[in-house]
């Protein structure tokens, strides 16, 4: 709203608000740091867990960042930017989610005093681009080369990645599993190494334990023979895959047959059973005798299959299909037409395996295959899932170095390092960016920093006995042992991360923090709809602006 000649003139709809300069910097800044404090406790080996009930009540146990953060409902559109970072951390590098967070919110934090002592915000987000370069170039410059593919570093990086989830008993299984299924699929072209992570499926059954967890070599269809009186168990398996129904196809429009005789409707049935019999001699003369189909298969084209001692499975996934064709080497025929020897892949079993009340069939023993299945055992359906969010972990970070050949120390080690040289970096720079850069590399020092306070120990202490060791040429990977509370030499007791999941998350809680600090108004439009005000959605204290308490405090985020 403006004045002109004392008359007030409307430029914002009603009841927007509008929040300006250092308020609005504040609110969002805290809003951030709320979040970033919200996923703190979880981050190392000694972090706790977060149980999350939905507005259906479904519990979810985990202490995985980017899980959290999706599963709780934050209105605060500063606070969405941190939850943001999160979710493209995790789509990037499938690990490192909580550190960024807690990144992004120390950089905000920091950015406050700065604030309170009067630098300016643009000096601010040019201080910290500056740094954010130098961070990922000095990453890169002591980060570590792997020889060939190395199994003992890959298992370790495998196991870091999982060593703060609940499922740590089954760790050392997963880690070998995890690099298993990586180098089973990986594959070179161009001289470069790629793993698509989507070419290993991951199949969750309730029971049993952990530990019983198991990689096949081939693939798991999740569904069952069709027929009884075909065979459960197949050796030596040659495998046809079909993207066409085996049954006679209805017409697309309205058609009438006209039957005056007893003897025509007998003729009509005839001729339906021979176009059957005739599919099913299409799939005999090409030497399968595995038919996995993606489409129906009619019940008399059943029976015949059976009578030939074909095995068969219907209305299989077309991601299911493309994967089978990727482990066992076969071509998928769009019709039984086009179905020769040519487009048969092999196996040496195909069986169906009856795990609890499902059944399964299993694609196994493939020669090389280029698509993997993993399925998941455990005692309850969250300590499943929970799993599955460790092995993805376990996977990504697997994946990571695989694809790029390096690795850095984990346990704060990194970050202690990559803070002390920019600390020297920032003296040549010199001027106002100077504090700013010394205000990120102080950000970096979070990570030792909350390891030990989530191991229980002093900070303090330990920070002080770090900075100590990296003053020091050979204490490059020293980091926090959070199980006996001391610095120690990470490299040597194989805690290493891949170098991509550090530099991603430096750089991207970097951008968040920069965009945020940018801010100096924020308008917010009306709530058209939503919860009555101070309930936690639109319209809430703070004008639009979300239930989280007129955008600084913490009712209303869960």
């Amino acid at each position: 709203m403006a004045q002109l000649s004392g008359t007030p003139v409307l430029i914002l709809r009603e009841g927007t608000s509008r929040t300006r300069g250092k308020s609005a910097q504040q609110n969002n800044i805290m809003a951030g740091i709320v979040i970033s404090d919200a996923v703190k406790s979880t981050l190392g080996p000694r972090g706790m867990d977060k149980m999350l009930v939905d507005s259906l009540g479904d519990v979810t146990i985990t202490n995985d960042g980017a899980s959290i953060l999706k599963e709780i409902d934050v209105q605060h559109p500063a606070a969405k930017m941190l939850v943001e970072v999160a979710k493209s951390q995790d789509q990037e590098t499938g690990d490192g989610t909580t550190t960024s967070v807690v990144l992004a919110g120390e950089l905000l934090k920091r950015a406050q005093d700065l604030l309170d002592k009067k630098i300016h915000p643009t000096v601010m987000v040019a201080g910290y681009q500056k740094a954010s370069e130098k961070a990922t170039a000095i990453l890169n410059e002591i980060s570590v080369t792997m020889e060939g593919m190395d199994r003992k570093i890959l298992t370790n990086i495998a196991a870091t990645a999982m060593n703060s989830k609940s499922i740590v008993g089954a760790r050392d299984h997963f880690a070998k599993i995890a690099v298993d299924a990586i180098l089973q699929i990986m594959e070179k072209t161009d001289g470069k190494t790629k793993a698509d992570m989507d070419m290993i499926e991951v199949i969750k059954k309730q029971g049993k334990s952990l530990t019983e967890t198991e990689l096949v070599t081939g693939m798991v269809v999740d569904k069952e023979i069709v027929h009884a009186a075909m065979p459960k168990r197949v050796e030596g398996a040659r495998i046809a895959l079909v993207n066409a129904a085996i049954e006679v196809e209805k017409t697309e429009f309205d058609a009438e047959i006209k039957i005056d005789r007893p003897d025509q409707i007998q003729a009509f049935l005839n001729e339906e059973e021979r176009m059957l019999k005739s599919m099913v001699n299409k799939v005999i003369e090409s030497g399968a005798n595995v038919l996995i189909c993606q489409k129906g298969i009619d019940d008399v084209a059943q029976h015949y299959l059976a009578k030939a001692g074909i095995v068969a499975v219907r209305r299989a996934k077309k991601s299911t299909l493309e994967k089978l064709a990727k482990a066992t080497g076969a071509q998928i025929a769009s019709s039984l037409e086009e179905l020769d020897k040519s487009y048969i892949g092999e196996a040496g079993v195909v069986e169906e395996v009856r795990i609890g009340e499902d059944k399964l069939v299993y694609v196994k023993e493939c020669k090389h295959p280029k698509a993997v299945s993993i399925v998941i055992r455990g005692g309850t359906e969250h300590v499943i899932d929970e799993a599955e969010r460790a092995l993805h972990d376990a996977l990504s970070v697997v994946r990571n170095v695989v694809e790029d050949g390096t690795y850095v120390a984990g346990g704060g080690a990194a970050e202690t390092e990559i803070a002390r040289r920019l600390e020297t970096y920032a003296n040549s720079v010199g001027g106002r960016e100077q504090l700013a850069i010394e205000a990120f590399a102080e950000s970096l020092r979070v990570v030792p920093k909350t390891l030990a306070e989530n191991g229980g120990h002093d900070p303090i202490d330990i920070m002080a006995d770090l900075n100590k060791e990296h003053a020091k040429e050979s204490g490059i990977w020293f980091g926090v042992n959070v199980f006996e509370g001391k610095a120690a030499d990470m490299m040597k007791g194989g805690i290493i991360e891949p170098t991509r999941v550090k530099s991603q998350a430096i750089r991207a809680a970097a951008e968040a923090a920069q965009m945020i600090l940018r801010i100096d108004d924020v308008i917010a439009a009306k709530a058209s709809s939503g919860p009555p005000a101070g309930a936690g959605g639109p319209g809430g204290p703070g004008g639009g602006m979300g239930g989280m308490g007129g955008m600084g405090g913490m009712p209303g985020m869960m």
